[in-house]
């Protein structure tokens, strides 16, 4: 064989292999997309935000979440792990019973039951009734209950039910879990959770709160009662990363700007809006850690004795982040006994103290001022019990709000690769749950020419400004980049020196 028409064959058979590897390459994708469509479940990525859902083990735990963040798609796919009986997370030993709340008919068919069918393999189920329609078209019904094979043996059945059937409805039998999807009813949620009492059982919601602050702000995402078992998490269009960023931005403009914080972020609104609208649980709220001693900056005291004291411990670290670590909040007790806990508190901190051996503690100018039946101050009271107290606080209400928002606010992306998302300066330990409601809580005065936060529930919020009124504000930080790493290195260590 000449060597022109060797190279020609050689040439053939390289074109014949490429074109069998590109039809093995179809044939896999067909088949791919083949068993994804009959077992979704199984191929489920969750973005963060929706894994994060999965994993809570709460037993009342809720998304809310924006528009198209897919807070439905997570509620659906949880429905269907427990029902088979696989939840990657939660353990599922037996068959399970469960709830589909939706607001109508209309609506279960349109959203939750849609979702959920499309997580059902067709070979799992065993049995359908439907309300309306027929029960080989159950796409295009209302469906009253189906039957799923458990991985575990037996059957288990979920039960579509709406709140426009009204609270009465939902009498009657124990449920192992109920998914409500968006907000129903308060007298349909506190009977449904009646329902998962003696069964141990699991309740979870996937909502926008477009309805504003209404018994869902407060029993969950403020946990009033502070149940253990009551969990949230909010989702924004930012966490689900298929969403088309363009088209987002085109609604970014168009929408109030209150209607865009509840459909973007899935935050609640209202006409006083929330003061520090820039805290996010899941980035400013972290798990405690042992502090080190040339962290442990300072104490900050909002005192009251009817009502409650307020009391943190502030740290800082090297890099000027500032971390709420621990937490006294009481009322109704006097103060010998408010210094027992904060010196019980203290000793388990191993917080450091001055030169006399004494705790340094900012505190309300206002303590220095003598009850009408008092010789002595508030703060001079504190004095005699061992505590440094320091008044000259700085109350300014507006600045040291700005503040407070400056700490929550991300830092600027100058050094991308220590901050690639931008991480605030401010965290509080998990541990101080008041102050982290209180913030969450703490909103403006409704129809007021000159902008006030309601004066109510603000303790923890008024000495959280004196104490970061103490700080200096926050550096320069595009100046701060271009500082050689010597000039940077040179201010931490003088700046941790001043601290000792």
């Amino acid at each position: 064989m000449e060597r022109g028409e060797e190279k020609t064959e050689t040439k053939k058979a390289g074109c014949a292999g490429r074109v069998r590897l590109l039809r093995e390459a179809e044939r896999l994708t067909r088949e791919y997309r083949r068993r994804r469509q009959e077992d979704r479940l199984k191929y489920y990525r969750p973005h963060p935000r929706q894994e994060l859902f999965h994993r809570c083990e709460k037993r009342n735990k809720w998304l809310l979440g924006g528009n198209r963040t897919g807070k439905t798609e997570a509620g659906a796919a949880e429905c269907a792990f427990l029902a088979r009986g696989n939840h990657p997370y939660l353990p599922v030993k037996r068959p399970m019973n469960g709830w589909v709340v939706s607001l109508s008919g209309e609506v279960q068919r349109d959203v939750a039951q849609r979702k959920l069918l499309s997580y059902l393999n067709p070979a799992w189920i065993r049995g359908v009734r439907m309300r309306e329609g027929r029960a080989d078209d159950m796409e295009n019904g209302v469906i009253d209950t189906i039957q799923i094979e458990s991985l575990h043996g037996g059957v288990s059945t979920i039960g579509f039910k709406t709140c426009a059937q009204g609270r009465e409805k939902f009498q009657g039998t124990s449920q192992d879990f109920i998914w409500f999807d968006e907000e129903p009813p308060e007298d349909v949620y506190l009977e449904c959770v009646m329902r998962t009492i003696d069964s141990g059982g699991r309740i979870f919601g996937t909502m926008t709160p477009l309805r504003g602050l209404t018994w869902v702000h407060d029993r969950i995402y403020l946990n009033e009662y502070g149940d253990p078992e009551v969990w949230c998490l909010t989702m924004s269009w930012k966490d689900n990363p298929y969403l088309p960023r363009e088209e987002l931005e085109k609604l970014e403009r168009t929408l109030p700007k209150d209607e865009l914080e509840a459909r973007r972020d899935g935050r609640f609104v209202s006409v006083n809006g929330l003061v520090y609208g820039e805290f996010d649980e899941q980035i400013h709220v972290i798990d405690p850690f042992d502090v080190p001693e040339d962290w442990q900056d300072m104490i900050s005291i909002d005192p009251g004795l009817s009502k409650p004291l307020s009391c943190h411990w502030y740290a800082v670290d090297h890099e000027e982040n500032v971390y709420v670590v621990a937490e006294h909040y009481r009322a109704n007790m006097n103060i010998a006994a408010h210094m027992r806990e904060i010196e019980r508190i203290s000793r388990a901190l191993h917080w450091k103290r001055d030169g006399d051996n004494r705790l340094r503690a900012l505190m309300d100018a206002a303590a220095d001022q003598h009850a009408l039946q008092s010789e002595r101050s508030v703060a001079e009271l504190f004095r005699e019990q061992g505590l440094n107290v320091n008044t000259r606080v700085n109350k300014a209400k507006w600045p040291g709000i700005q503040r407070v928002k400056q700490y929550l606010e991300p830092r600027a992306h100058w050094d991308v690769k220590r901050w690639p998302d931008g991480k605030p300066r401010l965290f509080i330990f998990r541990t101080c749950p008041m102050m982290i409601r209180e913030i969450k809580k703490y909103r403006w005065k409704e129809d007021e020419e000159t902008e006030t936060p309601v004066k109510r529930d603000d303790h923890a919020m008024d000495e959280l400004r004196y104490y970061l009124m103490s700080r200096p504000a926050p550096h320069d930080e595009e100046r701060a980049a271009d500082e050689s790493v010597v000039v940077k290195h040179k201010k931490r260590l003088a700046r941790r020196r001043n601290r000792n």
